[in-house]
């Protein structure tokens, strides 16, 4: 469904990425992996249209989408869930999920949507009139996931879910992950805890200094003696 090919990119002077090649087929789950300041979030952002590239193409089901604005991306079919999770904490809850429908395909189909988003995240129909703000780290995690859940998303882009949380909220954040590739649902998961990323998704690509330097199954690139050397130091 994604295919990029020779995509560079960066701020200004500042290059960033360099010669990117990566794949996500449909009802899959990829991984990208990498240490601080490997160019992982600079990558979702071209593939948002969040920033431009300066070399390559990024294809959406065979169609050329490189100079497609942002929001018609999301109207595409391509969700992001910010690094931080961009939760509008003055809002209450259910506002802040109703904002997350708000192309013509998805607000035919809000209710259903919604009746989805509070099956899989009772906490949230329990608060619904609440501000946003009042609810905790992992709990905002859950909006920021249920609220890409109301664009009805193809394929659904979460950067760093973890970041921040305690240990029992990321093995909630990555339950839900797991049910959702259970479901069938396309993903791009960027992560800095590589073991619980490469357990969750299909196949990996390892990120450094704006290269892909390994790629593959996610099995392999688990007991790969370089991964484990440089990402869990044995």
């Amino acid at each position: 469904m994604l295919k990029i090919k020779g995509l560079c990119a960066g701020y200004s002077d500042l290059k960033v990425l360099f010669d990117i090649d990566l794949e996500v087929n449909e009802g899959e789950v990829v991984a990208l992996v990498g240490s601080n300041g490997a160019g992982k979030t600079t990558l979702l952002r071209t593939i948002s249209g969040l920033i431009p590239i300066t070399a390559g193409t990024i294809e959406w089901f065979g169609s050329d989408m490189t100079k497609v604005p942002a929001h018609m991306r999301a109207g595409m079919g391509i969700a992001q869930i910010l690094q931080g999770r961009g939760i509008l904490s003055t809002l209450t809850i259910q506002d802040n999920l109703i904002l997350g429908s708000y192309t013509e395909r998805t607000k035919k189909k809000r209710a259903g949507l919604m009746a989805k988003v509070y099956s899989t995240f009772p906490i949230l129909e329990q608060r619904q009139r609440l501000p946003a703000g009042t609810l905790s780290g992992g709990q905002q995690q859950m909006l920021a996931i249920g609220r890409a859940m109301m664009m009805d998303p193809k394929l659904l882009i979460l950067d760093e879910p973890s970041l921040g949380l305690a240990p029992i909220v990321v093995d909630d954040v990555f339950r839900i992950i797991r049910t959702f590739r259970e479901a069938g649902t396309s993903m791009l998961l960027i992560e800095q805890n590589l073991v619980k990323a490469l357990q969750v998704a299909d196949r990996g690509y390892v990120l450094e200094t704006g290269k892909v330097q390994l790629q593959g199954p996610s099995h392999e690139l688990l007991v790969n003696p370089a991964v484990r050397k440089a990402y869990l130091g044995v």
